[in-house]
C-alpha cells in the first residue's frame, strides 16, 4: 500500500481522503519517507519541511473525522520550487546569495493550494534564478533524473519533475518562462505546460524575463494538472498581468468525454533545424489519429520558424 500511495494521482488521493479510506497522515509519512530515502542520490528538494507538512497532515485528518467540507485537494502533499516564495520557509533561488531567505507570506499560488486543502512538504531544487535548462546550483549539487540518474532531469523546474515521477509528491509547483517546465517534463515523463499568461497570478515575476515568467503545474497525470490549475487560477492585485476573468471549469475539460470536434491542432514536427527522435515523432502522430479520431481538426504548420527568438518564444 505505501508504495501505491506514493504514486496515486492527487484526484484519487483526495478521494481516498474524503471518504476515510486513507488518512492524510499516512500519505505524508509514505512521502516524507521516500524523501529521505531518495534524497542522497535523486538531489529533487533544497528544504524538507516533515514537522510542519506532519502537523498539516494531521489537522487535514481532524477536518476529515469532524465531517468538515473539503478542499478538492485535501491532504494531498505538494511541493513548490524554490523560485516561489512560502510563508516561513526559506526561499533560496537556488543561489547562496538567499540561502537564508525566509519570506513572510506565501505566493498566491501557494496559499490557493493550501486553501484546497493540499499539505506542502519541501521546496524542490532550481538552477541559480532558474537561468538554466539543467538542475544544477553551487547551493545544492545537481538533481539527476529519477528514470536513470547518469541523465539531466532538465529545467530549471527539474526538481519539481524529478519528484514528481519519483513519486514524493503527485503534484509540485514550478515555473516556466522558456520551456522551465516543459524541458523537465519531457526529460522525467510528467505534465508540465505554460499557461496563459495572467491566468496563475506571479508575485515574483523576475525583471530579466518580464511577463514571460510563469508558476505553473507538474503532475503526473492530465486530470491532476486541472485540479492544480483550477486551485491556482484567478486574478490577484499582487500581478499586473492578472485576467479579471471568470476561471474556467479545467477539472470538466479534463475529463474524457470521447469529443473533440472543432478543436483545431496545430501540429509542426521540427523547428528550425532541431531533430525529432523517431520514438518521439511516431507517438506524436499516433496521438494526432487518435485526436482526429475524435473530431479534433489537426492542422500541419509549415511557416518557417528559423530565429532564435521566435523559437525561443514558442
Amino acid at each position: 500500500m505505501p508504495h501505491d500511495l506514493a504514486f496515486t494521482s492527487a484526484a484519487k488521493l483526495a478521494a481516498l481522503v474524503a471518504r476515510r479510506a486513507v488518512s492524510p497522515v499516512e500519505v505524508v509519512d509514505v512521502v516524507l519517507d521516500r524523501i529521505e530515502r531518495t534524497q542522497p542520490t535523486l538531489n529533487a528538494f533544497i528544504t524538507v519541511c516533515a514537522d510542519d507538512a506532519r502537523a498539516a497532515a494531521k489537522a487535514a485528518e481532524a477536518a476529515v473525522m469532524r465531517g468538515d467540507a473539503l478542499g478538492p485537494l485535501h491532504g494531498v502533499p505538494f511541493a513548490v520550487k524554490d523560485l516561489v516564495n512560502t510563508a516561513g520557509l526559506r526561499t533560496t533561488f537556488g543561489s547562496w546569495a538567499l540561502a537564508d531567505n525566509v519570506p513572510s507570506a506565501d505566493s498566491p499560488a501557494v496559499a490557493r493550494l493550501k486553501a484546497a486543502g493540499a499539505v506542502l512538504v519541501g521546496k524542490t531544487t532550481t538552477p541559480e534564478f532558474g537561468h538554466k535548462c539543467f538542475t544544477e546550483a553551487p547551493l545544492f549539487g545537481r538533481t539527476a533524473n529519477p528514470w536513470d540518474l547518469a541523465r539531466t532531469c532538465g529545467g530549471s523546474s527539474g526538481g519539481a519533475a524529478a519528484a514528481v515521477a519519483a513519486g514524493l509528491g503527485p503534484i509540485g509547483i514550478g515555473t516556466d518562462g522558456g520551456g522551465s517546465s516543459r524541458i523537465p517534463a519531457a526529460c522525467c515523463g510528467v505534465v508540465g505546460f505554460k499557461q496563459t499568461l495572467g491566468l496563475v497570478p506571479h508575485d515574483l515575476t523576475p525583471d530579466g524575463f518580464g511577463n514571460q515568467s510563469h508558476i505553473t503545474p507538474m503532475t503526473r497525470t492530465v486530470m491532476d494538472a486541472a485540479l492544480m490549475l483550477q486551485a491556482m487560477a484567478g486574478p490577484h492585485r499582487c500581478d499586473p498581468h492578472s485576467l479579471g476573468l471568470a476561471v474556467p471549469d479545467f477539472v470538466a475539460a479534463a475529463r474524457p468525454d470521447g469529443d473533440l470536434k472543432g478543436v483545431r491542432i496545430a501540429w509542426r514536427p521540427l523547428l528550425g533545424n532541431t531533430i525529432l527522435s523517431r520514438e518521439v515523432r511516431d507517438a506524436c502522430e499516433q496521438a494526432l489519429a487518435v485526436f482526429a479520431e475524435l473530431g479534433a481538426i489537426v492542422e500541419p504548420v509549415d511557416d518557417n520558424f528559423t530565429g532564435t527568438e521566435p523559437i525561443w518564444l514558442i
